[in-house]
């Protein structure tokens, strides 16, 4: 008997190679293919832009030996490390996003609203306005803390199953406590130190080492190759943990998995650049909106956040010249304005 295509209600296209075979979106093929182009050409525009200014000839030409002294170290010494950075860590805060929200079946299930950002921030605040401890030590202490932050939540959350309504209530609870710690320890601690530890805390990748961007490359790999490895099993909790466990499941591990694997992404992220609010929050449903899928979708949802990312640094650094603000401050801007579209999208609905 010949087995009859599935027909999935969109258009796709079907790969076969002696390994393996597989179904493409075309929609959504063809959209990540518009986010990549996007994201090259602002990634040659942001290399350009700044107090000093560089043509975009002249960006090429000091990658084939040509250009001037000045605008080769410009361009390759001083901005494409912090471009390369914007575009790994909002691919890794996006695809946080797309897990948790995946998890929890809500759009609100990110690592901002459920506390695990905070948590990360909160180990870093404590080593350094308590410990002063040098940038090394308070980055893989906020990736530590993020961790513990997270087990503690999933302990709290944890009922005969992980329910994605109890983890996002337990989330903002505990996100709550450790805001008033930071609170509480930024006052307490002397002013030279706070306004550091409130200088790292706005997320920003105006003073992040040149050595940072390998740390970002593995830790971002390792745990978004994770995320897509266990895309079946996303999409059969999507259908339900009862569905799920009927189709050989096993959804305590994977939750836990996947949890550890979010966690793990905003962790990196924040430990190399600080807190870096609403992109996880925002790439994810937009990527949805874009290829006109709801549910699992990583890839999209961090060609999206990386160029948010990349657009929201651009701007911080030279649009407000001379002054060159934390990129948190410009994703804060437009995550409330996507917060305020959501709400109004919500309440028309009523």
């Amino acid at each position: 008997m010949i087995p009859q295509k599935l027909d999935t209600g969109r258009r796709e296209w079907t790969v076969r190679t002696p390994l393996l075979s597989a179904r493409l979106d075309r929609r959504a093929f063809v959209v990540n293919g518009v986010l990549a182009t996007v994201i090259a050409v602002t990634a040659l525009a942001a290399l350009g832009l700044g107090d000093i200014f560089v043509p975009l000839p002249d960006v090429f030409a000091t990658f084939h030996g040509g250009g001037s002294r000045m605008d080769t170290i410009v361009v390759q010494q001083w901005r494409l490390t912090r471009v390369l950075l914007a575009l790994v860590l909002g691919f890794g805060l996006a695809v946080s996003g797309a897990v948790f929200q995946s998890l929890t079946r809500n759009p609100l299930g990110s690592p901002d609203v459920i506390g695990f950002t905070t948590g990360s921030y909160t180990g870093a605040i404590v080593l350094i306005a308590v410990f002063h401890a040098p940038t090394a030590v308070v980055s893989a202490g906020a990736l530590a803390s993020g961790l513990v932050v997270a087990a503690i939540v999933l302990a709290l959350s944890y009922r005969g199953g992980l329910r994605g309504f109890r983890l996002i209530v337990v989330g903002i609870g505990v996100s709550a406590i450790l805001s008033a710690l930071n609170t509480w320890i930024m006052a307490k601690t002397e002013l030279q130190v706070a306004m550091t530890a409130a200088l790292w805390g706005n997320g920003s990748l105006n003073s992040v080492a040149p050595d940072a961007l390998p740390v970002a490359v593995a830790g971002t790999a390792l745990f978004s190759a994770a995320a897509v490895l266990y895309g079946s099993r996303v999409r059969a909790l999507e259908m339900g943990l009862e569905a799920a466990a009927a189709l050989g499941v096993r959804v305590r591990r994977t939750q836990v998995v996947l949890t550890a694997t979010g966690v793990g992404l905003v962790a990196v992220a924040t430990a190399v650049a600080g807190p870096i609010s609403f992109i996880a929050l925002v790439a994810p449903q937009i990527a949805a909106r874009l290829t006109g899928r709801g549910g699992w979708a990583p890839v999209g949802a961090g060609l999206v956040g990386a160029l948010l990312l990349l657009f929201g640094d651009t701007v911080a650094r030279a649009a407000f010249l001379p002054v060159q603000l934390p990129v948190g401050v410009v994703t804060i801007c437009l995550g409330g304005l996507y917060l305020i579209w959501l709400l109004v999208r919500e309440a028309r609905r009523l």
